[in-house]
């Protein structure tokens, strides 16, 4: 049950967010899960600082998943989310900011896993 929540200082179209979807739909197998379970959130023109700087061109993001990985697919992915975002919208990869989170508890429908 993994989520990949992205925060993006661009305004998107709904066909981008779609491609941006369906590349983080592809790549979570990196992390041994499966697109079936993979929620996404995508968050645009969102305002984003570093250093005190507030970024023309960023994202943020945040990947949850139950359980964990290992830092060897951590590493991948780190690479594939920020060749997805520099082929999809022209962020570069030192503006790309990825964080992970393993869960231990997930609750959905009405249980935890």
């Amino acid at each position: 049950m993994p989520f990949i929540d992205s925060k993006v200082t661009l305004s998107l179209t709904e066909e981008k967010k779609e491609a941006i979807k369906s590349r983080l739909g592809k790549a979570v197998a990196i992390l041994n899960k499966s697109e079936g379970f993979l929620m996404v959130g995508i968050a645009d023109n969102y305002d984003l600082y570093m250093g005190g700087d507030k970024l023309d061109k960023g994202v943020y993001v945040s990947v949850s998943l139950y359980g964990n990985a290992s830092p060897d697919a951590y590493n991948k992915m780190t690479a594939e989310i920020c060749k997805i975002y520099e082929e999809e919208l022209g962020i570069p990869g030192s503006k790309v900011y990825v964080t992970y989170h393993g869960v231990n508890d997930w609750g959905w429908n009405g249980r935890n896993f």
